[in-house]
């Protein structure tokens, strides 16, 4: 079973082998693909009209769906990659072992916002950013301009207190778990990350910085915590809904899965914590049984 692990916890060798997995995505022109879907998603998704990726309760599901997608085309490159989860409770200082420069680089310099350490500098030669908000080809981050702070540890638990997971009108004014860690509402804990990081992280075209697949990673992590915080509450709504997505409903882009397939992380990975770390510490990984 593949373990998804703290980047903190990482190797070198992991480090190494995760960053040219996806600079090897890059190379063959794939990486893009997921840089396109996302934008496209965000831009489309609503609160007035049909929404799936985002402000509404598939938001948690769709991702899960789109990470297993990206974590099994870098397996195809190297199948002992797995997604790392950034836990920015912790890993709160833009001085952070995951902004070092043999891993995703630091924050951006301060005439243009421009990456100029790390392997996904365009400088380094490997990243060149061709989906984006402007024509500009190299990576952008400002790290703690767009927010004052990350979230903290009570943050997140105050929100994976909450009970129910949506509730009408299933969008960005909702109550409920999903849409505080969205961040619409409340705390602000998902959205408050990316703006955060700045630069491409603050718009559609987040992927185009590595630690989307991070960030996101822990976002799917939390989920997997509340859900054995509150195993007698699920995904709602449960039958047919205007505009979203229920239980028993397919997702776009891949019109083959619903929310319920999403539900059990556990078919597809385990996290480093997962019944206190017990399985993680087998060392064992397999590839994900999604196929792109």
């Amino acid at each position: 079973m593949a373990v998804r692990k703290n980047q903190a916890s990482l190797t070198g060798r992991e480090k190494r082998t995760f960053v040219n997995a996806v600079l090897e995505l890059k190379r063959r022109g794939s990486y893009d693909f997921y840089v396109e879907t996302h934008n496209e998603f965000i831009m489309s998704d609503t609160d007035r009209g049909p929404r799936v990726g985002h402000r509404s309760p598939s938001f948690l599901p769709w991702h899960r769906r789109f990470l297993l997608q990206f974590e099994t085309a870098l397996q195809e490159i190297d199948p002992s990659v797995t997604l790392p989860y950034w836990d920015w409770t912790v890993d709160r200082e833009i001085g952070s072992s995951l902004w070092s420069a043999d891993f995703l680089g630091g924050t951006g310099r301060v005439r243009d916002g421009q990456v100029m350490s790390g392997p996904f500098a365009h400088l380094a030669g490997s990243w060149s950013i061709r989906t984006g908000v402007d024509t500009r080809p190299f990576l952008r981050r400002r790290l703690g301009d767009g927010a004052v702070s990350l979230p903290t540890r009570a943050d997140v638990d105050s929100v994976l207190a909450i009970e129910t997971y949506d509730m009408p009108p299933w969008n960005s004014a909702s109550s409920g778990f999903r849409n505080l860690l969205e961040g619409w509402r409340g705390l602000n804990l998902h959205n408050r990350v990316h703006m955060w990081v700045g630069g491409h992280m603050a718009t559609g075209a987040s992927p185009n910085d590595p630690v989307f697949w991070l960030h996101h990673t822990f976002i799917d992590k939390l989920w997997a915590d509340w859900q054995r915080l509150h195993p007698d509450s699920s995904y709602l709504p449960a039958t047919a809904t205007t505009n979203v997505v229920d239980l028993h409903a397919t997702m776009r882009p891949w019109n083959d899965v619903t929310p319920a397939d999403m539900l059990d992380h556990t078919a597809y990975y385990t996290y480093d914590t997962d019944g206190l770390g017990e399985r993680a510490s087998t060392g064992l990984t397999s590839r994900s049984t999604l196929h792109s």
